[in-house]
């Protein structure tokens, strides 16, 4: 018998001999399904505890602290201190005291500066997106140009723009009165009222590249062909960014104006370096604002209140927008 006749003659049986092994039947063992479920949660728990320290502890501390009447009396034991109740959230929201006006102040402020910021940052992050799409000698150049605001170090930035804005040698106050001659003198541009556009100028400075990183991205994800097709059939540049970029940058350009508004109704970075701890009146931020009101008047009762406020504010206008846009997105069926 040859050998190629023995391994025919023979495979049937060990075909056999493996149906009627336990071991075989069950094939190659498996882990215990607890530990397949568990692993998972296993690796997201260290992110998930330092989460939790750094900012789920101080927000539930922060708002106890906003039902005490928490002051420099109790400051080194704020355990002590007395419950106020709901008298901290009655004095910010009275806006015929003192308090509670400086605050609406301070929020108006802050929604027209969030506002014309994130607009122009959509604005010249997606026109600069758009601009660089097509090949030419030096983009990748100018890509990593553009960047270069968002890279650097928030402080450092900001600083830099301090001195640009000083009244006597300040680089904006040369080029503006000096050399181009549009003002009639020297223009104070961190105090007054032209604070909130030194405020704004800075803020879209930082914040526009991150808009063009977004958009850059998400225009990647849209076909090629679409434009040629829409070039053959006579549509112009202008159209087919309103019939093709835009429609196909929703879904990103939703997240993005999303994140970009959050960063920016939040920022306090970028006033506190540029004004210091009192900001003129018509750059008060409502950061700015909460941060003179606990570590300026040591009401720390009164500013946590403002702090949640806030928090209950960006909450619900994050889930007005997102359900707003989810429904956008659903397919209308006939």
């Amino acid at each position: 018998m040859s050998p190629d006749t023995a391994m025919t003659a023979t495979a049937p049986a060990e075909a056999a001999v493996r149906k009627t092994s336990p071991g075989a039947a069950r094939g190659p063992r498996r882990p215990g399904r607890i530990r397949r479920i568990g692993l998972p949660y296993l690796l997201l728990l260290p992110a998930l505890l330092l989460e939790l320290l750094v900012h789920l502890v101080p927000m539930v501390i922060g708002i106890v602290m906003s039902f005490k009447e928490l002051t420099q009396f109790h400051i080194r034991d704020w355990g002590t201190a007395p419950w106020a109740a709901l008298d901290n959230y009655k004095v910010s929201v009275d806006f015929d005291a003192p308090v509670g006006a400086a605050l609406l102040h301070s929020f108006f402020v802050t929604v027209a500066f969030t506002v014309l910021s994130v607009g122009l940052c959509w604005l010249i992050g997606t026109a600069a997106a758009i601009y660089l799409q097509d090949t030419f000698r030096g983009r990748g150049l100018l890509r990593a140009l553009f960047l270069v605001p968002y890279a650097l170090p928030v402080y450092a930035a900001v600083i830099t723009w301090v001195f640009m804005f000083q009244h006597d040698n300040g680089l904006v106050n040369h080029v503006l009165h000096d050399q181009l001659g549009l003002t009639d003198k020297p223009s104070f541009w961190l105090i007054g009222d032209n604070s909130f556009f030194a405020l704004l100028t800075v803020s879209v400075w930082k914040g526009w590249p991150f808009a063009f990183l977004i958009v850059m991205a998400g225009l990647q994800n849209i076909p090629h062909e679409l434009y040629e097709a829409a070039a053959l059939d006579g549509a112009g540049m202008i159209q087919q960014v309103r019939r093709i970029t835009l429609p196909s940058l929703r879904p990103v350009n939703q997240v993005l104006v999303l994140v970009l508004f959050l960063w920016t109704f939040n920022d306090f970075n970028t006033p506190f370096v540029l004004f210091g701890k009192t900001a003129p009146e018509a750059a008060d931020l409502i950061s700015v604002h909460i941060y003179q009101a606990s570590f300026v008047t040591w009401n720390f009762g009164t500013g946590s209140a403002m702090s949640v406020l806030l928090l209950l504010f960006l909450l619900v206008v994050t889930g007005v927008y997102l359900v707003l846009t989810s429904r956008r997105r659903r397919p209308s069926h006939a």
